[in-house]
Order: C-alpha cells, then structure tokens, then sequence
C-alpha cells in the first residue's frame, strides 16, 4: 500500500515510517525540513508545508492513503495554520480521489474526555486547552467530508517501545489518572487500521491494557 505521512518528522511520524517500511509499505513523507526524517532507501521524502495547498494536492496524488500526526507549531496555543492544512488535506483527498484517511487526535477533546482519569480528563484540559480545541475543529473537518476516515484518540504518548498490550475501541474507559501510550503502540494500531474496513467512520480510543 502506498500511504503518505503527514508529520512525518515528529515523534509519532518517525516511528510510523519506520513501521511502515517494515511492514513493506511503500512510504512517503511530508515535511518540512527533510534532514529531520531518518532517511532510508526506500522512502520517498516530500518536503513542503501543509499551508499550501497545491503542494498538499501534489503530494496526496497517486496515494491509496493518508495519515495525519501532525503537530502544533507553538505547544499550549492556538495553530490555524494546521488547521488549514488538515483542510488543505481533506480536500486534496476528495480533488484526487484518494479516499483513505487516519487522524491522531486527543483522547482529551470534549467528548471522550470521561473515558479518562481525573489529571487527564479534568486537570490537562486547562493548559492544553487551546490545542484540544485545535483537534476538535480538525475532526469536525474530517467529519464533514465523504473520506473513509478513522479518528484515533490516544493518551498521554512516550517513547516506550512497542508492546501491543494496549485496548482499542469507541467506548474503552480508565480509572488512571494519567494513561500512557507508547507511540509505538499507536503507530502500530494506525497501521493495523489503514486497510481495515471495521474502523472507517469511527472514532477510535486508544488506551493502556493490563501490564503482563
């Protein structure tokens, strides 16, 4: 599958493409700066800016999917201008026609904000709250279009190594007053979802299972 990563050069991003060529995939990622993807043979390396919206549409062509793990510009504040490359996105998907989206969002925004403890569902919403609004008004974008798009909403994210004991699902719920994830653990349920049919349409919990 040829999927292409926006955000590729943050923390998420690294450990997607380093999944996803592992997994044989063939890769492409969008950024910005290109030395701050760890770069391999087989991966196709696009730098550009979400801001603009024809070198979006360029990238987006001729993929079977898109994942978005993008980053804030300024942690703690308002970005519009992700905002309006998520939209640049969705609507670069829908002009070429290419139909298969993944979002990382929060698992703090508004709506699933219960399913967590009191730090994280109560306590980080305060600092965070600017950037928890930012997510809801990117999901709201991909909700409004015809995409077969999954939302995923992970916790707190570390660079912990990969474990896939973690719980997956619309309506998952902990008493941890700071769940944790690795982002290895997402990754590896981003890419596990891509050509899953069951999660299209859904907006996916992702959460700490029980330790072994």
């Amino acid at each position: 599958m040829r999927i292409l990563i926006f955000g590729a050069s943050g923390r998420t991003g690294g450990e997607l493409v380093r999944q996803a060529l592992e997994h044989g995939h063939t890769v492409s990622a969008f950024t910005r700066v290109a030395n701050r993807v760890a770069l391999a043979d087989s991966l196709d390396v696009i730098v550009g800016d979400v801001g603009d919206k024809d070198a979006v549409s360029k990238a987006v062509a001729g993929h079977d999917a898109v994942v978005s793990v993008l980053g804030v510009g300024r942690a703690l504040k308002h970005d519009q201008a992700v905002i309006d490359g998520v939209g640049h996105i969705v609507a670069a998907m829908a002009d070429q026609g290419v139909r298969r989206l993944i979002y990382q969002s929060f698992i703090g925004v508004p709506d699933s904000r219960a399913a967590v403890g009191f730090v994280l569902g109560r306590i980080a919403p305060i600092p965070l709250r600017h950037e928890i609004a930012d997510h809801v008004a990117k999901e709201a974008l991909i909700r409004a279009s015809d995409l077969n798009w999954t939302i995923v909403r992970p916790p707190t994210l570390n660079q912990g190594p990969y474990t896939g004991r973690y719980l997956d699902g619309e309506h998952i719920s902990t008493r941890t007053p700071v769940p944790i994830l690795s982002r290895a653990d997402v990754a590896d349920f981003i890419l596990r979802s891509v050509d899953d049919p069951l999660t299209v349409g859904k907006v996916v919990r992702l959460l700490p299972g029980p330790r072994a």
